[in-house]
């Protein structure tokens, strides 16, 4: 077999029904959905499929992944669009030559970024793969010069949160760049490698110590009909702005999205056994109507607490469109922005 012959592709809309019926007949998971950023591959020998590979979205979390880049807590939720996972891999029946594995990893590693680039608008840095023990040993990875970095905890995501799989993956990682680690990790991302706007993950600490910091803020809503609390509302508001939700409407998607978890952290008021968050108009409600001198002072406290990752602050002034005082001129605003956490560490007129 001329390993040279082997070609690699993406699979065209009219092979995708082909494509998952093989990948559910032969690959001992199944076929996986097409869903968010994937591209689909296929190895052809004189037309004749040989293999099928795809990439899609990273693991959320994985430490040993995590900890070989690098990168802080707060960095890892706004850059893992960089990276990509093999989620599949399979070697059709009839063609188990030696060295083929290595030779379609090699040449999806050549054209990955750019396809990714051009379909999905951002580059890629690195890509990630979980092998099975007890079913293989990662050898093809290892001769395609994967690096092993330990095994995951053994833990699956599912609709309830986290739950434990049947035993931990290998875990192995291919830098598409040199200098990928040094990339992922730093304090600053280059302009280059931004996709949307901006984001940040909270802890659960990070989560549960917000609401206290709005206790002592005066509600300013009428006592009847309240159903949540000014301290909840605020947190949340305050929480999605942190995570990159920009807007009321945005802040209560975001609201919606919350796990059982982040709601209980926000003390979000149960209905009918259920924690309930806030709906866009309570939100927008309140807070066009709350001081905005309280709220600052509530979040430079929250600021000084969580804020110490930042060594450097940027201080910027804006000029409010819009905003007039008594005498008809227009607000101006000066601010400390920390360069690492993005959080804003004080405002003055």
């Amino acid at each position: 077999m001329n390993l040279r012959q082997i070609i690699v592709r993406p699979v065209q809309r009219s092979e995708e029904d082909g494509y998952r019926e093989m990948m559910q007949a032969h690959h001992y998971l199944g076929a996986l959905p097409k869903i968010g950023e994937t591209i689909w591959y296929i190895a052809l020998l004189e037309e004749q499929w040989v293999a099928l590979i795809s990439f899609s979205s990273p693991a959320l979390k994985c430490a040993v992944r995590d900890q070989w880049i690098g990168w802080g807590f707060r960095h890892q939720y706004d850059r893992l669009h960089l990276v990509t996972n093999n989620s599949r891999f399979l070697i059709l029946p009839d063609w188990h030559f030696q060295n083929l594995g290595s030779r379609v990893l090699a040449l999806c590693e050549k054209r990955l970024p750019g396809d990714w680039q051009e379909r999905f608008g951002h580059p890629l840095l690195l890509m990630e793969t979980f092998v099975d023990p007890l079913r293989f040993t990662g050898t093809v990875y290892k001769s395609a010069n994967w690096l092993f970095v330990g095994h995951s905890k053994g833990f699956r995501r599912t609709r309830q949160g986290y739950s434990p799989a049947l035993s931990p993956k290998m875990v192995f990682v291919r830098a598409l760049r040199t200098n990928t680690q040094k990339l992922l990790s730093q304090p600053v991302l280059p302009k280059l490698y931004y996709h949307g706007e901006r984001k940040m993950m909270l802890t659960a600490s990070q989560m549960e110590s917000l609401p206290d910091c709005f206790n002592g803020i005066v509600d300013p809503r009428r006592s009847q009909g309240r159903r949540h609390s000014l301290s909840t509302i605020l947190s949340i508001a305050a929480g999605a702005t942190l995570c990159g939700m920009r807007g009321y409407k945005a802040m209560s998607d975001w609201a919606k999205r919350l796990g059982a978890k982040a709601r209980e952290r926000f003390r979000c008021r149960i209905d009918k056994g259920n924690r309930v968050v806030p709906s866009e108009y309570v939100i927008r409600n309140l807070l066009t109507r709350v001081n905005p001198d309280d709220l600052d002072r509530a979040l430079h406290k929250w600021n000084t607490v969580h804020g110490k990752q930042d060594e450097t602050l940027a201080i910027d002034g804006k000029t409010m469109c819009n905003a007039m005082d008594a005498e008809g001129r227009q607000t101006h605003i000066m601010s400390a922005i920390g360069h690492e956490t993005k959080i804003c560490y004080a405002q003055k007129k």
